[in-house]
């Protein structure tokens, strides 16, 4: 069923604002603008987050919303916007609900008929699926692969993936993700690891998913990592 249409003149607004993923020059003059009009602000890290308010200037009262109290801090926040008061919503990089905390409340406030309004701004998988190299016509964005149930399904669901196909990993599970899609996909699959995308040690390693295991399993991996991967010819 489509959303209810807001009715209320007194509701407030949801912004989803992205925020920089490294380089604070990333950020929008109109990021910055609504980040000092909202009554609020909802941070998955009010600490991380903090360090980038203090360096706009940006003194709005910030509580924390992350994965551990975001169910149980809904009713309250949808309340509040009810009331008329205005909220942004950031992460701690990027751009929220993509790999991060903020699905449940944009659902919520489309739900109780809360004007939602996401602004365009920084994600990961954009630059390095750019930087990559390879199709971007069509591609697909896996996210996190499973820690543990259901990863074998979702690496077997990538072998006649056509498109090419991005993922999200952590620096010390780099190499074992590289080895099971190695083992999945083949060793001279095409791919790309894009690590620390727009901050100082920025790095782009393109070449098989043999060759990528072992530069990484040589070299330890820091830092933020994207994983692009071409699709299967």
């Amino acid at each position: 069923m489509p959303g209810k249409t807001n009715s209320s003149e007194k509701s407030g607004k949801l912004f989803i604002v992205p925020t920089p993923i490294g380089n604070l020059e990333d950020m929008t003059f109109r990021a910055v603008r609504i980040l000092k009009e909202v009554d609020f602000i909802l941070a998955e890290d009010t600490r991380t987050s903090g360090k980038l308010l203090k360096h706009y200037d940006i003194n709005t009262r910030m509580y924390a919303h992350h994965k551990f109290n975001e169910h149980a801090a809904i009713d309250k926040i949808a309340e509040r916007l009810h009331s008329g008061e205005k909220a942004a919503l950031i992460s701690d990089a990027g751009t929220p609900a993509i790999s991060d905390p903020g699905f449940l409340a944009v659902r919520k406030c489309i739900e109780e008929g809360i004007p939602v309004e996401c602004l365009p701004g920084p994600t990961a998988f954009v630059p390095a699926l750019v930087a990559a190299g390879f199709p971007n016509d069509r591609f697909s964005f896996e996210g996190f692969l499973p820690v543990k149930k259901g990863r074998k399904t979702r690496l077997e669901s990538l072998i006649s993936e056509t498109r090419t196909f991005i993922l999200y990993e952590s620096p010390h599970r780099l190499v074992k993700t590289l080895g099971q899609l190695k083992d999945a996909l083949g060793n001279d699959r095409q791919a790309a690891v894009c690590r620390e995308i727009s901050k100082i040690h920025e790095e782009v390693i393109r070449g098989t998913l043999e060759e990528l295991q072992s530069h990484y399993t040589q070299t330890p991996p820091k830092g933020e990592i994207v994983i692009v991967v071409n699709g299967k010819k």
